[in-house]
């Protein structure tokens, strides 16, 4: 048995864990993160695959983000645009492909000025609320016990303006069924985007990536941590008084005065208190859960669509696939598209086998791009459901009701024990900027009390 002290134990070794740790580290605090996986990053991860490199993980930046643009110039990391050139396709209600420029859908009339109407109810709310605080605006007790798909119902008789509307927020983000969140929840994850707008521009919100991919950031506050981060290290256990921690994994006991549990709400359970967390902090994380997502990526031995004038981008809530984008990686000739399955399509092709699956899923890609897209050099789906410490993505959201009952509570200390991720931010929510604003929060509280 090997037995450590350090003042801050961290435990997850992702964007947040990492960047309160660095945060820690230069006041002056010894700090000593531990991560179960073999690997730093959590919910970032950019891998060899079939000879691609693939970002399986997080990995958009978006103009808003300004904790992780600082992040980035100060890790020295470059970016590079996402293609944009030609045109985008929409799949509508009808079934009908077609193109268009821009970000406005190519819907009939009636149907773009009901998606108008909504976005501009949906940009009011969000502008009324702060997203560190969603729970405080007003009417947000009656936003939380309706669901957004009952919401939509109330102020839209257009299907289609209600099902794009949704897309948005349910398929592309929450990455669950619009009967299943509440109003408030989807005004939340407006909010955080600074307004329901920007949300839905693409143009905006999935602007760019980062050379190497966006787990370079985790990868470099983990070299500046050095030794201070060890990969392979499940916590069991924690023990804990008001004056300190004492955390077992494995053959490793560490003590420490102030613990930081930087991980998924979901993964909390995993580890034993002794004594158990108070009620109303287990009660929270029981109301928080994963969306379903699977996201695809199709390689191919050029980007065929520019030839034929296309973006790469493309949409549809009908679709299984329900929106795709050139994920082409920088200074490369070979052409990558990348696919979204989410909530309800994610049940129904995870019901098939992996051949069934990628046909189902490809034949969703032809419809947006052309038989090209059937052949593919290589394939690959990221299936975040199947990750044990995930269980999902993009991150955790509350139940019809919840982010007013707990969203209060989300953020408090439990005696010497920190809990914090990207599920709990305001802005930023559910995003890298989130988790690293998230972290430093989290380290100046702990400085704060020294």
């Amino acid at each position: 048995m090997t037995e450590e002290q350090v003042d801050v134990l961290v435990v997850g070794a992702g964007a947040t864990g990492l960047s309160a740790a660095y945060a820690l580290q230069r006041a002056g605090t010894s700090v000593l993160v531990l991560e179960s996986r073999e690997r730093v990053g959590g919910r970032l991860w950019t891998d060899e695959v079939d000879g691609v490199d693939l970002e399986i993980g997080g990995q958009w930046v978006s103009p808003d983000q300004e904790a992780l643009l600082a992040m980035l110039d100060e890790l020295g990391l470059e970016t590079f645009e996402r293609n944009r050139e030609g045109e985008s396709v929409y799949i509508g209600l009808d079934g009908e492909r077609r193109t268009f420029t821009g970000e406005v859908l190519p819907v009939d009339p009636e149907v773009e000025s009901e998606m108008n109407r909504l976005t501009e109810q949906l940009d009011a709310l969000s502008a009324q609320m702060d997203a560190a605080r969603p729970w405080d605006m007003p009417g947000a007790d009656e936003l939380d016990r309706v669901t957004f798909l009952d919401w939509l119902g109330q102020h839209s008789t257009h299907q289609e303006a209600r099902d794009n509307i949704a897309m948005f927020i349910a398929q592309a983000m929450l990455t669950k069924p619009a009967h299943t969140f509440s109003a408030l929840q989807a005004v939340h994850m407006a909010a955080s985007a600074g307004s329901f707008s920007n949300l839905v521009d693409s143009e905006f919100i999935l602007d760019k990536r980062v050379i190497g991919g966006l787990q370079q950031v985790p990868l470099r506050l983990a070299e500046r941590l050095g030794g201070a981060v060890r990969t392979g290290h499940d916590v069991e256990t924690v023990a804990w008084t008001e004056d300190g921690v004492t955390v077992t994994s494995g053959d490793l006991t560490v003590s420490a005065r102030r613990l930081v549990l930087a991980i998924p709400p979901t993964a909390v359970y995993r580890v034993r208190f002794e004594p158990p967390l108070p009620s109303i902090h287990r009660e929270i994380r029981q109301h928080q859960s994963f969306g379903l997502v699977i996201k695809v990526h199709a390689t191919y031995a050029s980007p065929f669509w520019r030839d034929a004038g296309l973006s790469g981008t493309a949409f549809s809530p009908y679709e299984i696939v329900h929106e795709a984008y050139d994920n082409t990686n920088y200074d490369e000739d070979r052409g990558t598209l990348v696919g979204f399955v989410s909530d309800l399509q994610a049940d129904t092709v995870l019901a098939l086998d992996a051949d069934q699956r990628r046909e189902v899923i490809l034949a969703s890609l032809q419809r947006y791009f052309g038989a090209e897209a059937a052949s593919p050099v290589t394939y690959f789906e990221s299936d975040w459901t199947s990750e044990e410490l995930g269980s999902g993505a993009y991150g955790t959201s509350f139940d019809v009701g919840g982010l007013t009952r707990y969203g209060p509570r989300l953020r408090e200390a439990v005696g010497p024990i920190q809990i914090g991720s990207s599920d709990v931010a305001g802005l930023g929510f559910q995003h890298v900027d989130g988790a690293l604003r998230v972290g430093a929060e989290l380290a100046r509280e702990i400085l704060s009390l020294q």
